[in-house]
């Protein structure tokens, strides 16, 4: 069984705190939303580290519309490493780079958007054993460029695709999991 909760995405009001490497990014971008969702995999935390950690697995968990295509994964995911992508959103070829920054085996990952969509994107991965269970927690903070049209897009656009995204992500996981 896994359980997905809802994908929650509301307005950042003051700058989060972080840790690590990504806190200096994430402090001087200054996001404007932020995105959490939390899925609970019945599988030992080790085997959801290694899935979710291992970049060739993210064309599994994106849906197919988006027609990802990785075309560099690093030899081994730590810090520093860079993942070129390209994909599509909605009619837009997209090209983007994400740097792990941040790197705790079987405990937590950030990666950051080095080049992309969006104005800003840090997107945190978190894992925790409950029993012999693990605890699955996305946490994103991002921001659109264009400003006040950025803005005026993100409830109509941006929101629900994000919001799509990630429940395929939980769709997906119970499948692969469940």
């Amino acid at each position: 069984l896994v359980s997905t909760r809802g994908v929650e995405i509301r307005r950042v009001r003051t700058v989060p705190s972080a840790t690590g490497a990504g806190e200096e990014y994430l402090r001087s971008s200054r996001p404007r939303y932020e995105l959490r969702t939390t899925t609970t995999l019945d599988v030992p935390l080790q085997e959801a580290f290694g899935f979710f950690s291992s970049a060739g697995n993210l064309g599994l968990i994106t849906p197919a519309g988006m027609k990802l295509r990785i075309e560099g994964i690093p030899p081994t995911i730590e810090d520093g490493a860079t993942i070129d992508y390209q994909l599509r959103m909605g009619p837009l070829p997209i090209r983007w780079r994400s740097r792990i920054a941040e790197w705790a085996p079987g405990r937590r990952f950030v990666d950051i958007q080095e080049r992309g969509p969006y104005r800003v994107w840090w997107h945190e991965h978190t894992f925790r054993a409950e029993g012999p269970r693990t605890v699955m927690e996305d946490r994103v903070y991002y921001a659109l460029p264009l400003g006040p049209l950025g803005a005026v897009v993100h409830p109509f656009v941006v929101a629900p695709q994000l919001r799509r995204i990630f429940a395929y992500r939980g769709d997906v996981t119970r499948l692969r999991f469940g």
